[in-house]
């Protein structure tokens, strides 16, 4: 039985235009449980608000391939600010002119904590927000100062949850501090011709590059370091590869 969040992921990949075969691949979910969702109208069973870390008793754990997309947008663009009374608050920021990421966000943070999750506008941008006394429980990077200046390695729980759903992660971090861009030269004449697609990463930590680097090797895709803090994937072949897991931002 797949954790009930599952479905809200489910529901925002489909409504952004993914097809059933390409949700049940990546979500591992099979496409009659989806016809049953969307028949259902995508309801959601309530569910124990319980840390899948800290509680041996919680009712279920979440649902793994949302949550290495979450850590992927984490490790990007998020940031986890302690509160009064041990609450926590976890932000991600997206820009405005990707609503579908902004959903897969939303779905994705609901995915792994169970409950409400709002929006904050600020300018060009919003904040998917999230209110938990569990975030660094979940997300054990956690820590003071900024992510370049501190060391950041997956626990081991983390890591098997990666090499799992290596695909969900890369999402993150390419959608997060990531863009696929289309090459282009000026010709002799002074045309300007249109190249190939390819696909960038930048991040100032070495250690979040290394995550990203690992992921990549994990689906099978190479790649270059034209920077310290870049990491960018220009063959064909790779850039299929992530056209199926990552695709452009929208």
């Amino acid at each position: 039985m797949h954790p009930p969040a599952t479905r809200r992921l489910a529901r925002a990949l489909v409504e952004s235009g993914a097809t059933d075969s390409e949700v049940a691949r990546r979500l591992v979910v099979n496409r009659s449980t989806l016809r049953l969702w969307r028949r259902e109208g995508w309801r959601e069973p309530l569910v124990r608000n319980t840390c899948f870390r800290c509680d041996p008793e919680a009712s279920a754990t979440p649902d793994l391939a949302a949550y290495a997309h979450l850590l992927g947008l984490y490790l990007g663009d998020g940031c986890i600010s302690d509160l009064r009374r041990g609450v926590q608050v976890l932000r991600i920021a997206c820009c405005d002119d990707y609503p579908r990421l902004i959903d897969e966000c939303e779905a994705s943070m609901g995915a792994v904590r169970p409950g409400a999750v709002s929006r904050v506008q600020a300018q060009g941008c919003q904040y998917v927000v999230g209110y938990w006394k569990h975030w660094s429980c979940v997300f054990p990077q956690h820590g003071a100062g900024r992510k370049h200046e501190r060391e950041i390695v997956l626990a081991p729980w983390q890591q098997e949850i990666v090499d799992e759903h290596p695909g969900m992660l890369l999402r993150g971090l390419f959608h997060s501090d990531g863009c696929r861009v289309q090459n282009w030269a000026i010709g002799a004449n002074g045309q300007r011709y249109e190249g190939y697609p390819r696909y960038l990463f930048s991040n100032v930590s070495q250690d979040i590059i290394g995550i990203c680097c690992a992921a990549l090797d994990r689906v099978g895709v190479s790649y270059t370091r034209p920077r310290r803090d870049t990491v960018s994937v220009a063959r064909r072949a790779g850039v299929a590869v992530l056209d199926e897991h990552v695709g452009p931002k929208s």
